[in-house]
């Protein structure tokens, strides 16, 4: 397998910044390839969000160059979820202690797909998402916010949790308290689909279908065309009046 890989990110309609960092990292080993790739979503205001985004991809980004190389020489596999739970750990650590210094709060969303060979490892705080594209497009994450938790409760409605207010309130994000819980999924990796990470800037004036029809397998035959469609959507989403940051990441395999 090998990696066809875009992005896009874009400053929005209102924000000063963009509070939104990506990572794309790919290797090629003896037992096949392997790849990293990050959104994160920086809240705090002014440069602190993008700090607290900058740090969580920065320290990712050197333990996947420095670390995970002998990890998978020593065959280590088995225990990358607990690895990567822990750098994670070492990163809310970091920006909590640097908040409580400066006496500001700040935090980030992380969504990471890690793929080694075979399987992918996808860890989730917050509410950026991963989705899959092939025949249709799947969420392979859920959505850590209280409008999520309440309508998982029924206690709102599909439409009502579209327009209601408190849909940026986060349960949890990177940074922000002691007390993380590190959601990470894993499963195979499936050759000629694609796997998309997004901003939640990117999916709040969109719908799936609409994702899909631009996103469908015979629009992503290269890089060049996958760049083209990634920047439609984001241009039709600002034409929509999107006030956030909105990054889009997208990782196929072939």
């Amino acid at each position: 397998m090998a990696f066809l890989t875009t992005y896009h990110t874009d400053i929005g309609l209102r924000k000063q910044t963009n509070q939104d960092a990506l990572l794309i990292k790919t290797a090629i080993t003896p037992q096949g390839p392997v790849g990293l790739f990050i959104i994160c979503d920086g809240m705090g205001g002014l440069s602190h969000g993008e700090l607290a985004s900058a740090t969580v991809v920065r320290s990712l980004a050197e333990w996947f160059d420095g670390e995970l190389p002998e990890l998978l020489k020593a065959d280590h596999n088995e225990s990358l979820e607990l690895i990567l739970e822990e750098k994670v750990r070492e990163c809310n650590q970091k920006i909590l202690m640097y908040g409580e210094a400066s006496k500001i709060r700040l935090g980030t969303t992380l969504t990471a797909f890690l793929v080694v060979h075979e399987k992918y490892y996808l860890v989730q705080i917050g509410d950026s998402r991963a989705y899959t594209i092939n025949d249709q497009l799947t969420q392979l994450t859920k959505d850590q916010t209280l409008v999520a938790r309440e309508l998982e409760r029924g206690n709102i409605t599909e439409a009502q949790a579209k327009v209601d207010k408190r849909r940026n309130v986060l349960l949890q994000c990177v940074g922000a308290t002691e007390n993380l819980d590190v959601v990470i999924s894993t499963g195979e990796v499936e050759a000629d689909t694609t796997y998309m990470l997004c901003s939640d800037g990117f999916y709040h004036k969109i719908s799936e279908r609409e994702i899909w029809q631009h996103l469908a397998p015979e629009n992503l035959i290269d890089e060049n065309q996958m760049k083209e469609k990634v920047v439609e959507l984001v241009d039709l989403i600002k034409s929509r009046k999107e006030k956030d940051n909105i990054t889009i990441l997208l990782t196929k395999l072939t």
